[in-house]
């Protein structure tokens, strides 16, 4: 059984997945395994109803101590746990633990909540930290049920892994010695796992590239304690404050991160490309590299932009002139990697993300908004090709892996943005058609129009909802958005595990044993793994999302009463979602605010109109507002009009 943060519950039968009534859930809490029934009230919905609970999945939980004498109360910061926990008059754990009221607390569970009776608990331990606990933070790893801790016989294990660069070499597996070559790895400055190096150079009139992504595999055997650990995790998940890794720390920050300088196992895609980036052939093999630079995505575009001198590159010695000569042929090709997805029907949505920026006490000093740049492109590029390059071999093959799939969207949501598109004045005639059909040409077209416009971010952000989420599946559907025959995730094995499924494919598939033990073992759980990695990528994406909202309020609550100008990007019966321009933080300005008359909400047209002064306040609109006030611990901002 699965309760959501929103608080609605579902659980999995062989029968299917089916949505458990609101009186039904009874004792049962998220995770548990549960006897259910089934019943379609007067010929509607098939509910579930849990009739008992066979397997508890929660043992203990982080939880607010209070003291209400003469019982101790716990609250829970799961958010999807709804009940409150009891310590006993006669528990003295509280007192030996040094627990005061306020105080976050590990609680064991010992007795569970019945329909007549309250749950009981006993204090396990206050967590230490040497900042103290971010409260909201807290909550929501809770609420989103991330596995912080790895078990300690997993860490001992892991730390016991040894790179064996020499001896993978010698081992009798065809493994291709990269290690002078000159390749490089690009990344955010704050980075410390490091999946893909790269390297590129000129072959007669075209191109060769070449994609080196860790050879977590070789080190993560499957059904190994750490895989087992990492197939429960699916992907490293990356809050405001922290990362919370797929794997440990001394596997994906030392062993099987491509460090500068430092020999390492990889697996190679080596690319030809022709003069105009059109792929001519591909090959992979398993490798060993050895990283000549480090980089971060500011020093490559300061390069790019020739505000850095090749000098100034932090290379390995003797290498500055080779690595700069590297990026300017990987920025050649990425350029023309772009204007053939194009024409291919690929869609690039120009978004921005906003990243706040913490001191060293968790306290937010800063929101930086991350924009596609040359150097973020010239990596999507290689590592888009590559990922293709990858799934193409193992779809003609008929191998079954984690396939990235992205349907076309549906016509009810793109209809939906026709209507505010429409608003604009963006979308007429002919046009119209060919986007509720879903035309990739079409959107492209209106991406086109609204860019360097005031509506570019915000037409973008409304195309984007419209798409359908993309998904891993055991077979190969292709890529709507990328306009790809065929694609899967290859690149990222430290943090996702679908890559390594994949990474696990390919070598088998290199091997000549696509039909072995290992693979018939995987193959059988494959279905079930795809909707892991896809479920658990969406809670992820949620956590870091909600994490991110909790500091951007928290930044903003110190800037009640100042003046931005924004867009709306949302509208409702309670009024308008606003995003402001230079930090792209969301706050609602509620219709209450809007004027002293009664408002009436335009479905249709997404607007709120004022039935006085006719005054209409619409999607993609200009506004001014001020910061009225902010609730950090639910990541929100409250905006009001100047005038007010």
């Amino acid at each position: 059984m699965r309760v959501s943060r929103s608080g609605s519950v579902t659980v999995d039968t062989p029968e299917g997945c089916f949505r458990v009534a609101k009186r039904g859930v009874r004792e049962a809490m998220s995770g548990d395994t549960v006897q259910v029934s089934l019943s379609s009230p007067r010929g509607r919905e098939r509910l579930a109803w849990v009739q008992g609970v066979l397997d508890r999945a929660t043992q203990s939980f982080l939880g607010s101590y209070d003291f209400i004498d003469p019982l101790g109360v716990v609250v829970p910061l799961d958010s999807r746990i709804r009940r409150d926990f009891f310590v006993l008059p006669d528990d003295h754990s509280a007192q030996a633990c040094g627990v005061h009221s306020g105080d976050v607390v590990v609680a064991r569970i010992l007795e569970y909540p019945a329909r007549t009776t309250s749950g009981i608990v006993t204090i396990e331990r206050r967590p230490d930290s040497e900042r103290g606990l971010d409260l909201p933070i807290e909550t929501i790893i809770a609420s989103y049920g991330l596995r912080c801790e790895f078990p300690k016989t997993l860490l001992a294990s892991a730390a016991a892994i040894e790179p064996g660069v020499e001896e993978a070499l010698a081992a009798g597996l065809a493994r291709a010695d990269f290690r002078e070559r000159c390749v490089l790895t690009i990344d955010p400055a704050d980075a410390r796992d490091f999946d893909d190096a790269v390297g590129a150079r000129r072959v007669g009139r075209g191109f060769e590239v070449e994609v080196h992504i860790a050879d977590v595999s070789h080190y993560v055997g499957w059904g190994s304690p750490v895989d087992n650990e990492a197939r429960q995790r699916t992907c490293s998940t990356y809050l405001v404050d922290r990362v919370i890794p797929m794997l440990p720390e001394s596997l994906c920050a030392d062993v099987c991160s491509l460090r500068p300088d430092e020999d390492r196992l990889a697996v190679s895609v080596i690319m030809r490309l022709g003069e105009r980036g059109e792929l001519v052939s591909a090959r992979m093999t398993r490798s060993a590299i050895r990283s000549k630079a480090r980089l971060s995505y500011d020093q490559v575009d300061a390069w790019l932009e020739k505000t850095l001198g090749a000098h100034e590159l932090p290379c390995s010695v003797g290498w500055n002139t080779q690595v700069s000569r590297t990026l300017d042929i990987l920025d050649e090709v990425a350029a023309q990697r772009r204007r053939l997805r194009h024409d291919r029907g690929s869609i690039d949505f120009n978004t921005k993300e906003a990243k706040v920026t913490l001191d060293e006490q968790g306290r937010p000093i800063d929101i930086i908004v991350r924009r596609r740049t040359r150097a973020t492109s010239l990596i999507e590029e290689a590592m888009l090709l590559a990922n293709e390059c990858v799934a193409q071999l193992l779809s003609d093959a008929g191998i079954e892996t984690a396939y990235r799939v992205h349907e076309r969207p549906a016509p009810d949501e793109l209809k939906d943005a026709l209507r505010i598109l429409r608003e604009l004045g963006l979308v007429e005639g002919s046009l119209a058609g060919a986007l509720v059909t879903g035309s990739s040409a079409a959107i492209q077209e209106v991406l086109e129009d609204a860019a360097g416009t005031p509506a570019e971010l915000f037409v973008n952000t409304v195309l984007l909802r419209a798409q359908r989420r993309a998904i891993y599946l055991p077979h190969n559907d292709g890529h709507y958005a990328l306009g790809a025959r065929a694609y899967c995730h290859f690149t990222s094995p430290i943090r996702r595990y679908a890559d390594l499924l994949v990474h696990r494919a390919l070598k088998a598939q290199l091997d000549g044993n696509a039909g072995s033990r290992e693979q018939r073992e995987i193959g059988r759980s494959l279905a079930q793994l795809c909707r892991s990695c896809s479920d658990r990528e969406r809670v992820s994406d949620g956590a870091a999302r909600d994490s991110q909202r909790v500091k951007i309020a928290e930044f903003f609550s110190t800037r009640v009463g100042e003046c931005f100008g924004g867009v709306v990007v949302g509208c409702e019966r309670y009024g308008l979602f606003v995003m402001l321009d230079e930090s792209c933080a969301e706050g609602l300005l509620a219709t209450r605010e809007l004027g002293d008359e009664r408002f009436s909400y335009d479905d249709a047209r997404m607007a709120l109109m004022g039935e006085e002064s006719g005054r209409i306040w619409r999607v993609g609109m200009r506004v001014t507002v001020v910061v009225a006030g902010t609730s950090p611990a639910r990541g929100q901002i409250d905006f009001a009009l100047p005038d007010k």
